[in-house]
């Protein structure tokens, strides 16, 4: 099975200021609990949880208040006990308005009694690790949220998964959150490694870590088992991309359109495979995250905290903004959320928080100078110029016809592009077009 360590295109963005090195070094500090919490019942990928608890009722840390609908789907537990004191909505980071629950926390940090340890976890079969994945909505907690369960259930594949691909890559600037994970928490994923292993019926595990993370990679060897290998990869956006991750470790092509598993492979997230530890040996589901806050802080930091805690909350655990504030992002400056306050709740997909300044205002752009450095920027080989030029005048047939459906929107284009156009925005309003059509 080949190691290419690198995949055509990409980019190397230059960090402004002081980048990861804000953070690679602080170590994961837990959060003080928040005084209320409000949990979105759209935590995951796939169908939103519906609610299951009315206002007045009182609920333990690790209660299923939202259940799954569905099979791509993932049940939402309380991060603290207390009394639910509404049912109501939410804006997410993305915009989207979602059905929430406002938990007033106790502070007595009482655990659901559903919440208890596995006996014997070697006695556990694939079906099990998968069905305890469901049970404890763990999901991708590299940013798409995809529920592990469906990833982790094999059974209706018409080819058996032979390799489990895990990101530990962490291509975008700024974070550090997968990092200090491994560094801390080796063991702990290399356990979640070896259990998801087992689940999919993989003979072989590929860790991948991009190469300026040196001691990560040493953290990770040294916990290493039989059947995990720990690769270094030269650090380029976006290697965390799972098609990008599979072809750098194992030589495989995705085809456009397919999963994973058309290539025989599985890929999580080392944050993931944590998570999965957890669930399947302490019976915890997610009920919070670490994320990165970083760049005009007041003290950068590596924070573990409640799903659902308020961001103004984590923003003031991190010393508060500092002077020059002209960008608010959830998530990384490549594919991050830009939102215009910090009134919104830590969802499981929210892996940092960043507030720029200058340095993250665009260039009012120009016309296209025709050079094609988005064209060599494409990790999917696609013309984003030609994309761009089809959608603003208005024809989204062609810029459909042209690839827009196969772009992964990393922002590659946007970054390398000297006139500044936002092309991978472009791309975005075609796949919406494309999917109005069809709704």
């Amino acid at each position: 099975m080949a190691i290419t360590q690198t995949f055509g295109g990409g980019v190397h963005p230059r960090e402004i200021g002081n980048g990861k090195s804000a953070t690679q070094s602080k170590q994961i500090v837990n959060a003080a609990a928040p005084a209320q919490v409000t949990i979105a019942m759209v935590q995951h990928g796939g169908a939103p949880a519906a609610c299951c608890v009315k206002p007045g009722q009182t609920v333990s840390m690790g209660q299923v208040i939202g259940e799954a609908q569905g099979f791509i789907s993932a049940p939402v537990h309380a991060s603290v006990s207390g009394k639910v004191v509404a049912v109501t909505t939410c804006t997410l980071p993305s915009g989207r308005s979602a059905a929430a629950v406002v938990i007033e926390n106790d502070f007595e940090d009482r655990w659901d009694e559903s919440v208890r340890p596995c006996e014997n976890v070697d006695a556990l079969s694939p079906a099990d690790i998968a069905a305890i994945a469901g049970k404890c909505g763990v999901v991708g907690l590299g940013g798409a949220a995809f529920p592990t369960a469906v990833k982790l259930n094999t059974s209706k594949l018409e080819k058996p998964l032979d390799t489990l691909v895990v990101n530990g890559s962490e291509c975008e600037p700024y974070l550090t959150s997968d990092h200090r994970l491994m560094l801390e928490c080796a063991d702990k994923i290399i356990d979640g490694i070896l259990l998801a292993k087992k689940a999919i019926g993989a003979t072989r595990a590929v860790v991948g870590i991009e190469n300026n993370k040196p001691d990560a990679v040493e953290a990770m060897k040294a916990a290493a088992k039989d059947g995990v290998e720990i690769v270094a990869l030269p650090a380029k956006y976006p290697q965390g991309f799972e098609k990008m991750l599979i072809f750098a470790l194992t030589g495989r092509r995705v085809p456009n359109g397919a999963l994973p598993s058309a290539a025989q492979c599985a890929v999580l997230n080392v944050g993931t495979c944590a998570a999965l530890s957890d669930a399947v040996r302490q019976g915890r589901p997610i009920i919070d995250r670490v994320v990165t806050v970083s760049g005009r802080v007041a003290e950068p930091c590596n924070l573990r905290v409640r799903i659902g805690t308020s961001m103004l909350d984590v923003i003031e655990q991190a010393g508060g903004l500092t002077d020059g504030v002209r960008k608010l992002i959830v998530g990384g400056p490549m594919m991050g959320n830009t939102v215009p306050t910090l009134n919104f709740p830590v969802t499981k997909n929210c892996g940092g928080f960043l507030a720029l300044g200058e340095e993250a205002i665009s260039s009012e752009e120009s016309a296209c100078i025709r050079c094609g450095r988005c064209l060599r920027a494409c990790p999917m080989g696609l013309m984003p110029s030609k994309i761009d030029s089809l959608v603003r005048k208005g024809n989204y047939d062609g810029a459909i016809a042209a690839g827009a459906l196969n772009c992964m929107e990393c922002g590659s284009c946007t970054y390398s592009c000297p006139a500044k156009r936002e092309l991978t925005q472009s791309c975005r309003v075609a796949k919406a077009i494309a999917k109005s059509k069809k709704s």
